[in-house]
């Protein structure tokens, strides 16, 4: 499968955003993806096993915490490779032509599954316990408004907001680095994550009522 083809298809399965058409961050994590993905779909690895994979890695996280200082830098990359193995599961799907509806299923409930497990590595790097709670419940209500306004008719993504999963990688990432360097980053990385999932929240929430309202 080309680039082109590959782009097609990827922009097919996300609400008609078209990679070829977005920043070059995000042109070049698809692009990367599709690279990667080719390499893996030839060695016959199925989508299932890099979501798999993707899943251990993120529950690996808060047992790495628990190591203090230096375990909360490997919670790091963790998150970092994690994050790579959620790209590059549907990669290996389209380039496989495993594109199935349960798969989209199965990787939305690993990504919430994952996201808990980088989540309890805040706790375990001494966030409160209650920021924590309030981070997770925001992340996962925004998934949820977005799953049930496609379930209302909402054709497309309505909105990409502040708060996606890509920016709760981002701020998972960069707070384990920096609080594998001082303790009270990770804090304030959790409080960083509930204020973007907020104004993602309600970002969201416009956008919905606009499609349809």
């Amino acid at each position: 499968m080309t680039w082109e083809e590959y782009a097609t298809a990827w922009s097919r399965l996300h609400g008609g955003f078209d990679p070829r058409q977005a920043s070059p961050v995000v042109r070049g994590w698809v692009r990367g993806a599709y690279r990667i993905g080719s390499f893996l779909a030839r060695r016959r690895i199925s989508p299932f096993a890099v979501t798999l994979a993707g899943v251990i890695l993120c529950l690996a996280a808060p047992v790495a915490a628990l190591a203090g200082p230096a375990g909360v830098g490997l919670a790091a990359l963790l998150v970092l490779l994690a994050a790579m193995a959620d790209g590059l599961d549907g990669a290996v799907a389209v380039l496989t032509g495993r594109v199935s509806r349960a798969g989209f299923v199965y990787d939305s409930v690993a990504d919430r599954v994952g996201e808990a497990g980088w989540l309890a590595a805040f706790w375990v790097a001494g966030a409160p316990g209650w920021l924590v709670v309030a981070a997770g419940a925001a992340s996962w209500l925004h998934e949820y408004v977005r799953a049930r306004a496609a379930a209302a008719g909402m054709a497309e993504i309505g909105a990409v907001t502040v708060g996606e999963r890509p920016t709760r990688v981002s701020v998972a990432l960069c707070s384990f680095l920096f609080g594998a360097l001082a303790a009270p980053a990770v804090v304030a990385g959790a409080a960083v994550w509930l204020l973007l999932q907020t104004i993602g929240f309600g970002q969201l929430i416009f956008a919905v009522r606009r499609a349809l309202g």
